[in-house]
C-alpha cells in the first residue's frame, strides 16, 4: 500500500507558501507545502510546520503567522526559505520585507499574503498544524500562476521534513 500511496501523492501538485512569524525579537520563516483553508465562516487556515525546523520552534512562542502566496517566478524566494535554515543563515537579511501585523515579517516580493493569530496547535505526525484566524490580507500582484511543489521538488531542504 505504501508504494501505491507514494505513487498517488507524486501525482499531486500543491501550491507552496512561505510562512513567517515572530516571537519577541526572533524572526523565522520557511517554505511550506501543507496549508489549507479549513473553514469558510469563520475563516480558518491550517498551516503544517515541520517539527524539525526553527520556524516551528519560534512559532511555538508566537501569537501570529503570516502566510505568503508566491508567483511561479519566485523560485529564489522559495529557495531562500526552503533550502536554507535560520539556524545558519539570516534569511531576512537576504530579502526585502517589512513589519506586518504585530511585527510579523511580510515579504515584499510575495504576490499576496494573509496573517492571523494562532488559535491552536495540533500534532498531526511529523508536522504540527497551526490553526490561524486571518485578520489581515493583501494582494500586491495577482499571480498568473502560483509556485507549486513541482517547481521546488528538486530543492535540498534546510532541515529534513
Amino acid at each position: 500500500m505504501t508504494d501505491e500511496l507514494d505513487r498517488v501523492v507524486d501525482l499531486l501538485d500543491y501550491p507552496m507558501f512561505v510562512v513567517t512569524t515572530r516571537a519577541d525579537d526572533e524572526l523565522a520563516g520557511c517554505l511550506v507545502g501543507f496549508a489549507t483553508q479549513v473553514s469558510i465562516d469563520p475563516r480558518r487556515f491550517l498551516i503544517g510546520l515541520s517539527e524539525a525546523n526553527r520556524t516551528f520552534r519560534v512559532a511555538n512562542d508566537a501569537d501570529r503567522l503570516a502566510v505568503h502566496v508566491l508567483h511561479r517566478c519566485d523560485r529564489d524566494l522559495a529557495k531562500l526559505f526552503g533550502g536554507t535554515t535560520s539556524d545558519e543563515v539570516d534569511k531576512f537579511s537576504r530579502c526585502r520585507w517589512r513589519p506586518g501585523p504585530d511585527g510579523v515579517p511580510v515579504l515584499d516580493e510575495a504576490a499576496a499574503w494573509f496573517s492571523g493569530r494562532i488559535l491552536g496547535r495540533y500534532p498531526v505526525g511529523d508536522h504540527v498544524g497551526f490553526l490561524i484566524e486571518p485578520d489581515a490580507a493583501h494582494v500586491s500582484d495577482e499571480p498568473a500562476s502560483l509556485l507549486t511543489f513541482a517547481q521546488v521538488r528538486d530543492l535540498d531542504p534546510g532541515h529534513p521534513a
